[in-house]
């Protein structure tokens, strides 16, 4: 296969943006293989709004590590943009993690020693965009995520959500194909929780393509369709190509 540069991923001409193969994901534990996804096969197209459920331990995790080029599978294709990129080395797969995918966190990962403007501006310095560009672009971003006002505090100044709030904005500093959100409202109160789903509701309503992570019931009645993982396969009843 030719390699291909980070920038050329897109979605397709049917507006697939992401295929699974038949994907499977296996770890070695001594003389032991554990088998976590068995055999996924998944169609995620420009402006999809995913929800993946399941219970612990039936491979959420797994299967986002894998959508964010975190992990390689164990067999089967992955195809993002329309790309193989199961077989991309390291440095490859890294630059379309910087350049393709946008990651929210449960626990925020902002960089505690950087300003709100400064941690939104963290991807887009290692894309190489000037000073001058990134920092207009982290001030749109921080307006529209209700943070306008407090460009330059720190993480420790902020609450819970506002947190949430600047590392949607970070997640989407160079325009991701999809924005992966694993558990975003699992540290935040109630009302935090659903500020922040009213965001990633207007990032939906705006064309981007969401894929979270989630065992809550009620946030996965904001996408718009579900899958649900039992024991490392896809629940036929859920899923819907």
């Amino acid at each position: 296969m030719d390699k291909i540069p980070a920038r050329n991923l897109d979605f397709t001409a049917d507006g697939s943006i992401l295929v699974f193969d038949k994907l499977c994901k296996n770890y070695q534990l001594g003389a032991v293989e554990l088998k976590v996804l068995r055999e996924i096969d998944l169609v995620v197209k420009k402006g999809d709004y995913l929800a993946v459920m399941g219970p612990s331990g039936s491979g959420k995790s797994t299967l986002l590590n894998l959508i964010g080029c975190l992990d390689r599978p164990s067999s089967g294709k992955y195809y993002l943009g329309g790309h193989d990129v199961a077989t991309l080395d390291d440095n490859e797969l890294s630059a379309i993690r910087g350049r393709h995918i946008g990651f929210v966190f449960q626990s925020f990962n902002l960089i505690s020693q950087l300003n709100v403007l400064e941690n939104i501006e963290v991807p887009m310095f290692y894309q190489g965009i000037p000073e001058h560009q990134s920092e207009a672009r982290a001030r749109e971003l921080a307006e529209m995520v209700g943070l306008g006002d407090r460009v330059n505090h720190r993480p420790s100044e902020l609450s819970g959500g506002q947190q949430q709030r600047v590392a949607i904005a970070r997640a989407m500093a160079n325009d991701p194909l999809i924005v992966l959100a694993d558990e975003p409202t699992g540290n935040l109160d109630s009302q935090s929780g659903k500020d922040i789903l009213n965001i990633l509701d207007l990032l939906y309503q705006q064309g981007k393509t969401l894929i979270i992570i989630t065992h809550d019931e009620d946030i996965a009645k904001h996408s718009q369709r579900e899958i649900r993982l039992f024991d490392g396969r896809i629940d036929k009843q859920w899923y819907n190509r």
